[in-house]
């Protein structure tokens, strides 16, 4: 049974209000906090603004692509709940846990079975593990029967290019559903329509 969603990639307020008001509203919303080459990339001043609104039943997630101490002291009296760290190593993860008591989604890039085994590796400083392809800015998929023999205490997240009509696949898997690009109607632009169909869709099957 999917176990949730995340939408990731918001830069804008009139779809962040559509999620939190939502009927059955994701539990994760993600923001790209400091990689630039993204069109989902949020400016500081702009990002306060967007945090302001109040999240009610989401948790609001800083995307994070291999931070320097720049953009962590930037950020540390945001309201995110939780850090999405790319591109750091396990040690690198649990300093910044350790220094700004943030739980953490640690993010592992895919291309291969040998990709997912790291997992093992971040299990310990990690709250919520996700398995991404290696596209960052570009929507791309990976092989997710990889994550057949996963065996972790730790909650799972997917990403990858999927799309609403492939939630059924993940009926039976308990995992939280992370999507974005194919939430959107042109490049870094979210579809309220979209997003509106993926959650009723995520509701109907996880209830």
């Amino acid at each position: 049974m999917i176990k949730g969603s995340k939408i990731c990639g918001i830069s804008d307020l009139d779809t962040l209000n559509f999620i939190v008001n939502h009927p059955y509203p994701s539990q994760f919303i993600g923001f790209i906090c400091n990689y630039k080459k993204s069109s989902r990339y949020v400016e500081f001043e702009k990002l306060k603004k967007l945090l302001a609104l109040d999240k009610k039943k989401s948790n609001y997630v800083a995307v994070l692509v291999k931070p320097d101490e720049d953009i962590l002291e930037k950020i540390k009296f945001l309201p995110f709940d939780y850090y999405q760290i790319y591109d750091h190593t396990p040690e690198e993860i649990k300093k910044i846990k350790q220094k700004y008591n943030k739980k953490i989604i640690s993010a592992l890039t895919v291309s291969n079975q040998d990709d997912i085994n790291k997992y093992k590796n971040f299990e310990d400083i990690s709250d919520i593990l996700l398995f991404d392809s290696k596209g960052y800015e570009k929507t791309e998929s990976f092989n997710h029967n990889f994550l057949e023999n996963i065996n972790s205490s730790k909650p799972i997240m997917v990403a990858g290019d999927i799309k609403t009509d492939d939630l059924n696949n993940f009926k039976d898997k308990p995992f939280l559903i992370d999507v974005s690009g194919n939430l959107e109607s042109e490049k870094g632009i979210k579809d309220i329509n979209k997003i509106d169909k993926f959650l009723n869709t995520v509701h109907n099957i996880s209830s």
